[in-house]
């Protein structure tokens, strides 16, 4: 993809990073196919490690994925056993391989925000998904004490976490593109997801710099911010290494093309 955020580096963590409970990721699985089943090939657009497209090819599914990453893929492959299930494309989503039309659906999760040019990979999308076919999209942010200790991050770090592309959660802005490329948005029920990894876990993540908005922080600030922040969140939130459960609504929107 144009610019894009590289996941190399995260192969080996990215699922432990983003684990929700398994009646969770069921749920994901079940709207999703309620949406794509019955269209033909659905393409996933950042397939990374298969955290969506394994579950979603067990299902049924005709699944296609493409990443920019090949750590990542390799990693699907190797929690495939060996083997890849569907086909899987190393390629940019901004200029992916495909003839116009070749799909019935797509979808992404937690893809946008990485990519700089994310307008041109919406078009993308829209070139290689049938008229009548659907993309359906989730932007991924966090919420409750996680989201807020993000944000207390890069007040007290001075570093401004933003994302190289669209806005965390922005569907407003994702909305407005997509109409422009002449689809009709639709709100989907949203998934409520919890977690109950500790709090001290997150700040721990943070600190070893496991996730992609804390990659361009030096070391020594992420460490340093993250020994500040303790004390707030711990006064904030009680005891950090409780186990508690804290949940989310995860959004998706479906985007229906003429």
């Amino acid at each position: 993809m144009s610019d894009p955020v590289s996941f190399d580096r995260a192969a080996d963590i990215y699922d432990e990073t983003r684990a929700i409970s398994t009646d969770a990721m069921e749920r994901n699985v079940l709207l999703l196919v309620s949406e794509l089943r019955g269209r033909g090939r659905a393409l996933e657009v950042g397939v990374g490690t298969g955290l969506l497209a394994l579950p979603l090819h067990e299902a049924g599914l005709e699944v296609v994925g493409i990443d920019v990453s090949r750590p990542m893929l390799a990693k699907l492959v190797e929690k495939a056993v060996g083997r890849a299930p569907f086909p899987l494309v190393l390629g940019d989503g901004t200029r992916m391989p495909f003839t116009d039309s070749a799909f019935g659906g797509a979808y992404l999760r937690w893809v946008l925000h990485l990519v700089r040019d994310w307008r041109a990979l919406l078009a993308e999308i829209v070139r290689v998904v049938r008229p009548g076919g659907v993309f359906v999209a989730n932007l991924g942010a966090y919420g409750g004490p996680r989201g807020e200790i993000q944000a207390r991050f890069a007040e007290l770090s001075g570093v401004a976490v933003v994302p190289v592309g669209l806005g965390w959660g922005d569907f407003d802005a994702l909305d407005g593109a997509m109409v422009v490329l002449g689809a009709s948005p639709r709100e989907l029920p949203p998934v409520h997801e919890g977690s109950d990894e500790p709090l001290a876990e997150f700040l721990r993540g943070i600190a070893e710099g496991r996730y992609s908005w804390t990659w361009d922080v030096a070391e020594e600030i992420r460490r340093s911010t993250v020994s500040r922040l303790r004390g707030w969140a711990e006064e904030r939130f009680g005891p950090l290494d409780e186990r508690r459960p804290l949940e989310h609504a995860t959004r998706w929107r479906a985007y229906d093309l003429a």
